[in-house]
């Protein structure tokens, strides 16, 4: 039953990734705690003194997925503005097909720009997916721990997805050529280095999130991170919501969690957030 479901999305992602076109792009700007449900009737809506602090403070990069285009997280980072936020949106390099290490020292390039053109000392990271592990490794592997201040991961499979491995089934075999692909199965060699030692290096505020209705991250908890990172499963606290792997750039409920780990507050999810 459940490969039953994950191949059909599989074959909707490998095709869109294969129907892509392979040109990067960048657009310019435009703590462990327990989850528990906001109250009912809570204010999404930001307050002034919460906006100006924002516009303040970091600046915040969402990084794109795999075959994820620029444009596809500009609901994203429009949501982030709103709340104050200066925001880039990077996408990666070829679309994230190739080498996620290779895409890692392109993003710490892209840091080091915002960085200078902002003055700023750190950014913050929003990452979605495949971006969740190049944004990972360039902090673990790549001296990221001094220029990113809090990471926030989206669906991203940090301990890898069987969806991955069963791209054979479809006739396709090994991940039908496409590299990060094949370094995102499980047991893969770049896993095995990403996730030996530390998961959370240095003074990073460390967030993961996930989804039990992820069609690309199987088993789900493969989203998670240890040493101390805190992760949110959206429906422990909001257990009808529906979010799937995309829906988590758009998911209301899942912005109200961004919003409170790039403020440092307790993870409150609010079920009702549009």
């Amino acid at each position: 039953m459940l490969l039953r479901k994950i191949v059909p999305a599989l074959a909707l992602t490998v095709a869109a990734v294969l129907a892509a076109p392979t040109t990067a792009a960048v657009a310019a700007p435009d703590r462990p705690a327990a989850t528990a449900p906001a109250p009912a009737g809570e204010s999404v809506t930001s307050t002034a003194a919460e906006i100006a602090a924002a516009a303040a403070g970091n600046p915040v990069i969402v990084v794109g997925g795999l075959s994820g285009i620029a444009s596809a997280y500009g609901p994203l980072a429009s949501r982030l503005r709103v709340d104050g936020y200066r925001v880039w949106v990077y996408q990666l390099p070829n679309l994230g097909l190739g080498d996620i290490p290779t895409s890692a020292r392109a993003f710490s390039s892209f840091v080091g720009q915002v960085r200078a053109s902002t003055g700023a000392a750190k950014v913050d990271v929003v990452a979605h997916s495949e971006g969740g592990l190049v944004s990972r490794y360039f902090i673990k592997s790549l001296g990221g721990t001094s220029s990113i201040d809090r990471y926030v991961s989206l669906g991203t499979p940090q301990y890898g997805t069987y969806v991955a491995n069963i791209v054979k089934f479809l006739g396709l075999g090994s991940c039908a050529g496409i590299v990060a692909c094949q370094q995102m199965s499980i047991g893969s060699s770049f896993l095995a280095g990403l996730n030996a030692g530390d998961d959370t290096p240095g003074t990073v505020r460390w967030t993961a999130v996930r989804t039990l209705q992820d069609e690309l991250v199987r088993p789900v908890d493969n989203a998670k991170l240890a040493d101390g990172a805190t992760n949110v499963l959206i429906q422990s606290a909001c257990p009808l919501r529906v979010v799937g792997h995309l829906g988590l750039v758009l998911d209301g409920t899942t912005y109200t969690v961004i919003r409170q780990a790039l403020r440092d507050q307790p993870i409150r999810p609010n079920c009702f957030a549009l």
